[in-house]
């Protein structure tokens, strides 16, 4: 099936931003943070970079779980990180740890070669131009650094579409059934994600199927 783009890159709209902060992502968020601490020999250290943090919901869940790492959390949604904000300043614990950023990518304010870990959970399918996602992460990226972005997997047809939609969306709000649609749509399948790596000469990242419906990028820079 051919990718669909989706008609904006970013979800900035308040209405929208609420209604995707109010969602239950557990299961994938979930899936993303055990994946991250699963490749990592011992606790998260250090900084680390999220691109496409949204609500923030990844970070301040890394934050409270690793009390020495610290994380810049980049997104170009100001109605996103306005959500983020209020989150992070009502915990104490990783209020400290946590710098809110809003830009798009690339970010040219970013330090290079800064950071121990780079992660991107669901930003891939949203950029028309995907290789910001990589001049970002081979930038930023200090040797050795370990990363992990995944994101939504296309489906091979219409029909697998519209049942991951009613698998995992059939509760939700018409507006997240909408977008979930469109992301699938919009979503980059495992060797265009491969010959993405290739051109951007990220050679030490895999690409590899998570669940059945993401993939995710790993490996150490």
């Amino acid at each position: 099936m051919e990718r669909i783009a989706e008609p904006e890159e970013l979800m900035d709209d308040a209405g929208q931003a609420q209604a995707y902060a109010q969602a239950d992502f557990s299961e994938a968020n979930g899936l993303f943070v055990d994946l991250l601490e699963r490749l990592s020999p011992g606790p998260l250290s250090g900084y680390l970079l999220d691109l496409g943090c949204g609500p923030a919901d990844i970070p301040w869940a890394l934050a409270r779980r690793h009390p020495t790492l610290h994380i810049d959390a980049v997104d170009g949604a100001r109605s996103m990180l306005d959500l983020a904000r209020r989150k992070i300043d009502a915990d104490a614990e990783v209020r400290q740890r946590i710098d809110l950023i809003c830009e798009h990518l690339p970010c040219p304010t970013l330090p290079e070669n800064a950071y121990q870990l780079i992660v991107s959970n669901s930003l891939l399918h949203h950029l028309a131009k995907p290789e910001v996602m990589w001049q970002t992460v081979a930038a930023c990226a200090q040797s050795g650094a370990q990363v992990l972005v995944m994101d939504l997997a296309r489906p091979a047809s219409e029909l697998a579409v519209d049942a991951l939609v009613e698998t995992y969306a059939i509760n939700e709000p018409e507006v997240l059934r909408k977008d979930f649609r469109n992301s699938l749509f919009a979503a980059y399948s495992v060797a265009e994600v491969e010959a993405q790596l290739q051109t951007a000469g990220l050679h030490s990242l895999n690409v590899s199927m998570v669940s059945d419906r993401h993939l995710a990028v790993s490996g150490r820079i």
